[in-house]
């Protein structure tokens, strides 16, 4: 085995593949639809993994990241968006097929192991990684180590209910968890698009602009959301204390988080003093796919 690293980012839509080499350079990176069913999945997962090891010429380590979690009670996929996953041992299954250990992880577990890893919270001994998307989640890197917990829930901050809701915030939207007030139905991204513009409003990337262009209703769509992430990451500062926030998710390129939210944080957070940086995150996109590869450590 070389010293290079595969990361596979396998997401309802695509699967992407990259490669890298010893120091963390990228060598390599694919994309490619996601197949429908399981069996074409891990067909096509081996495949890829085959192909670019021949490309580079070595046999590389294998992380995965997926959008849930290998139980640790059952040994198969549970929670996963990409219901064909559920239920199947897809590590055990994709060792056999390449003949060698894979290691699998939850997506947003992967999106801060990168930035802890290389990335805007390399350095720090405590990052939480916060996804802000069509989701929201988040995982937790202890001195370079995915926190995991024994149920596999550390950082799974979207399904904890909005803390002290407002008269108008109650009893809050009905998730898809099938409680009411997570911080996912009000910090992620459909959720932002959804208290400005109603049902059935999806994409929030534009509020700032329209904000900026005078927008009286965006604005104020935008006011909530400050205050509501600062209550939700108030929390995360409260129980957790990490020395670094990473942004990622499509809502961590909306520019004005990261001056509004750090102010609002001092309304909510048990402290005389709160310091806590929130910051953008480093490899965008390519973050789950590099936390991928990086559950192989350096040695």
């Amino acid at each position: 085995m070389s010293t290079h690293r595969i990361g596979i980012d396998l997401g309802g839509t695509k699967i992407e593949i990259a490669m890298l080499g010893a120091d963390g350079e990228e060598v390599l990176r694919e994309r490619t639809p996601t197949p429908h069913g399981y069996d074409a999945s891990l067909a096509t997962l081996a495949e890829l993994v085959r192909a670019s090891e021949a490309r580079i010429g070595v046999t590389a380590t294998v992380g995965i990241g997926i959008p849930g979690v290998i139980s640790p009670a059952t040994g198969v996929v549970k929670n996963a968006n990409s219901i064909a996953l559920n239920g199947h041992p897809l590590d055990r299954d994709l060792s056999k097929l390449l003949d060698r250990e894979i290691r699998v992880e939850n997506d947003a577990n992967c999106f801060a192991l990168s930035e802890a890893t290389d990335g805007a919270g390399a350095g720090a001994p405590v990052v939480f990684g916060v996804i802000l998307g069509t989701g929201c989640g988040g995982g937790v890197v202890v001195h370079g180590k995915v926190i995991q917990g024994p149920h596999r829930l550390t950082g799974e901050w979207g399904h904890n209910a909005l803390p002290w809701p407002r008269p108008d915030e109650q009893p809050g939207q009905l998730c898809w968890c099938g409680k009411y007030n997570c911080l996912e139905t009000w910090l992620a991204g459909p959720s932002l698009a959804r208290d400005c513009d109603g049902e059935g409003a999806r994409d929030a990337s534009g509020l700032p602009a329209r904000a900026a262009a005078g927008e009286a209703k965006a604005r104020a769509a935008l006011d909530r959301h400050v205050d509501r992430l600062a209550r939700g990451l108030s929390q995360i500062i409260n129980f957790l204390d990490p020395d670094v926030i990473v942004l990622g998710g499509g809502l961590s390129n909306m520019a004005h988080l990261y001056t509004e939210v750090p102010p609002v944080l001092k309304r909510y957070v048990f402290s005389d003093t709160i310091e806590t940086p929130i910051v953008k995150n480093k490899h965008g996109d390519s973050s789950g796919v590099r936390g991928a590869a990086w559950l192989w450590p350096r040695g």
